[in-house]
């Protein structure tokens, strides 16, 4: 991987053949997929390891023990999303699930082992089969390293702290993108003929969120505002076990090697709720269960229940859960092995993203998207807990293949106007040069609350109502408020103005969708519509841009082999 040289503000002559967006695990695999004899470049907002796959703890899904059947994980995932994953794209994910994990080994990943040498796999929420590839628990970083050394190896180009601000479209094609050169300040015009996104998800849209402050959705908003619908994005996940305060992850993986949660009536609660599956059922349904204890009064006085491993053994949650030992100790001062841990549902993923197809096609040619920032479908309603890894390895390279094909087979991409450059430079000018009291710092903050209070685990008509009211209060806001800092190096409070302008567009679309589906499903929990509606809502939602909000479209869910039925465990 080698580091970057400044380019020109419009310079032709330095098109590229492939440009990725976003340097976490999607991106860097999609870029590995791109044929060496193209030129490939990877943009990135940070250092490309401060990505947040490499938050990613629990494990990778992939049926290895021939005991189990890719077919059986594809069953797990299409009624984990309660029916609304596309089914062609579940079963191509799953198909590939062992080739994908069985590369990641070979190129030097550094599993967990059973005692016959075999990858240690665990049990995953609403699956049936331990299916779980794991490196401990830190199986994201453990991937993530193996693609970054492969990247330096392979001397894949990094423009690092580039933040973009724009996709440009030309002649009904993308034609490359803007970005800030965040040390200088300056706008750049990079050209090329196909633009991968893999930017990852908006958690910064929730006060609790598991996500770090980068993941603002930047990716989302730009596609949406070029004109590329966004699908299913009312379906928002949200982990069952954070710890409460700074929300940081506690992974499933803790429940699958036997945890259990108790309220404060010392009570091990899920046999209410999920009797089978009990710790181990899908994120939704725990999430939800834990929501219904504290509403009810059994949870502690902190707003949270506890998570249980004491019963597991010191040695077991040292070397299997030694990342979830460190944390609880470091961020809350107790030892999980004497000592319960704290847990409370808090925002995670959005199943949801930019609309695309098997190989992360979009609707506008030549634009590519793959990891937590496209909607294949394979995820639906509800993503299963180590399906995202495993997402971004299989359409990381289908989309990198796809780009590929595109380059061999299509012309090179339009110029890049200068007017499309001077008009996103005179608006950074405007900006920087406003004097107002407004910052958007309290809208950021206005916002994040919103959408927890109003749009979270629990919802309804009359609160997303009020969340609409308020968005559409903040936008009005947001118009005429400014930064502090009126520099161009490293100019972050710039970067974040703008980040909550994309934040606040994609609140948007999520209120709207929960709005338009009167139903529960999944994620998606409406207390006024409490049963799922399959004659009226199996199908996707895409919401489209418009200036005056979100308009809601329709698209059908492909199903397989897998008719809808009701969802137990």
């Amino acid at each position: 991987m080698t580091s970057t040289g400044k380019i020109p503000k419009v310079d032709q002559t330095t098109s590229y053949d492939v440009l990725v967006v976003g340097a976490g695990l999607a991106g860097l695999r999609a870029a590995l997929a791109v044929d060496p004899e193209l030129s490939c470049v990877v943009l990135s907002k940070v250092y490309p390891v401060r990505s947040h796959s490499v938050a990613a703890q629990g494990g990778i899904n992939a049926a290895l023990d021939p005991e189990d059947r890719w077919q059986d994980h594809a069953y797990d995932t299409i009624k984990g999303s309660d029916y609304l994953a596309d089914q062609d794209a579940a079963e191509f994910l799953c198909e590939d699930a062992a080739r994908a994990v069985y590369e990641m080994e070979h190129w030097g990943t550094l599993f967990s082992r059973r005692p016959d040498g075999r990858i240690a796999q665990r049990s995953f929420g609403g699956q049936g089969y331990p299916r779980a590839c794991y490196a401990a628990d830190k199986t994201g970083r453990a991937l993530y390293q193996t693609l970054f050394e492969r990247a330096v190896a392979q001397r894949i180009t990094v423009f690092e702290e580039f933040f973009v601000v724009s996709l440009v479209v030309a002649e009904g094609r993308v034609a490359g993108v803007l970005a800030i050169e965040i040390a200088s300040g300056r706008l750049m015009a990079i050209p090329a003929r196909t633009v991968i996104f893999a930017t990852g998800g908006a958690g910064m849209m929730y006060a609790r969120t598991t996500n770090p402050y980068i993941a603002t959705g930047d990716g989302l908003a730009i596609a949406y505002r070029a004109g590329v619908p966004l699908k299913d994005m009312e379906f928002i996940q949200f982990h069952p076990t954070t710890l409460p305060g700074m929300n940081v992850l506690i992974t499933e993986g803790a429940r699958g090697e036997g945890g259990y949660l108790l309220n404060a009536e010392h009570d091990r609660f899920m046999g209410r709720y999920a009797p089978k599956l009990m710790e181990v059922a899908p994120r939704d349904i725990v999430s939800r269960a834990i929501e219904t204890e504290l509403l009810e009064g059994r949870g502690f006085a902190d707003g949270s229940v506890h998570l249980d491993l004491r019963h597991l053994g010191e040695d077991l949650i040292r070397h299997r859960l030694s990342e979830i030992y460190d944390f609880a100790i470091t961020y809350r001062g107790i030892n999980p092995v004497h000592e319960p841990i704290p847990v409370q549902p808090g925002q995670h993923y959005i199943m949801g993203g930019i609309a695309t197809g098997l190989e992360g096609q979009t609707t506008l040619p030549g634009f590519y998207a793959a990891g937590e920032c496209a909607a294949v479908s394979v995820h639906g309603a509800n993503r299963l807990g180590a399906n995202s890894l495993l997402d971004t390895l299989v359409f990381g390279r289908q989309a990198g293949l796809a780009a590929t094909r595109f380059c061999r087979e299509e012309p090179q991409a339009p110029p890049i106007s200068e007017a499309s450059w001077e008009e996103w430079q005179d608006r950074l000018a405007t900006l920087r040069a406003r004097r107002t009291p407004m910052h958007y710092g309290p809208i950021r903050a206005r916002l994040r609350a919103t959408m927890t209070d109003n749009v979270g685990t629990f919802r309804d008509r009359k609160r997303l109502q009020a969340a609409r009211g308020e968005l559409a209060a903040l936008r009005e806001v947001y118009a005429h408020a400014g930064v502090m800092d009126r520099g161009e190096v490293f100019n972050y409070d710039l970067l974040a103005f703008l980040e909550t302008g994309f934040l606040l567009d994609l609140a948007a679309t999520v209120v709207e969708g929960a709005l338009v589906r009167e139903e529960s499903r999944g994620a998606h929990w409406r207390n006024d519509f409490p049963a799922r509606h399959d004659d009226q809502f199996l199908k996707h939602f895409l919401c489209s841009w418009s200036a005056d909000g979100p308009v809601v479209g329709e698209a059908p869910v492909a199903i397989t082999h897998y008719a809808p039925k009701p969802r137990t465990y």
